[in-house]
């Protein structure tokens, strides 16, 4: 149940919604919907995933917490003007009508993270592995040269 109302039936962007965690619902029970609010039975905001970026003197690494998903569900892609693209799908677990549910946490729809990578990144040379809910992109780093240092003689 979200604290902001949709007007436009039950279409919910995949916007994360801050209000919609732990809200009491005062028309819950009454066996008519609420005047403000639609009721959807599904949870379609899905939290984008927390990704950590560092930096080491060797690469770029991003870590994205992604749990309950398998590897065939996440996609990374990059684009040309160096933008990495962490995107995937949770979807919602099938209801059964016999079932009663107290609580829902899990979330479920798209997710997507976009990062533009630095200069020095290699982009031929990426690397994705996932394990145990966590997906690890490394970017390995163009070596920069140090130029030598070169004495130049004053005259005059």
């Amino acid at each position: 149940m979200a604290l902001i109302p949709s007007f436009f039936g039950n279409l919910r962007s995949s916007v994360f919604d801050p209000f919609s965690l732990d809200v009491w619902d005062l028309f819950k029970d009454f066996p008519f919907s609420s005047p403000l609010f639609t009721r959807s039975s599904e949870t379609s905001a899905f939290v984008n995933p927390r990704i950590d970026w560092k930096e080491t003197p060797e690469a770029h690494v991003f870590k994205a917490d992604v749990p309950g998903l398998q590897k065939e569900e996440v996609k990374v892609e990059v684009e040309d003007d160096r933008m990495l693209q962490i995107s995937g799908e949770r979807n919602v677990e099938k209801e059964d009508k016999k079932d009663t549910w107290h609580r829902v946490e899990h979330s479920s729809g798209k997710f997507m993270r976009r990062f533009r990578l630095p200069e020095n990144a290699k982009m031929d040379q990426i690397k994705a592995s996932m394990e145990i809910g966590v997906l690890t992109v490394t970017i390995p780093k163009l070596e920069v040269k140090k130029g030598d240092v070169k004495s130049i003689e004053i005259s005059g």
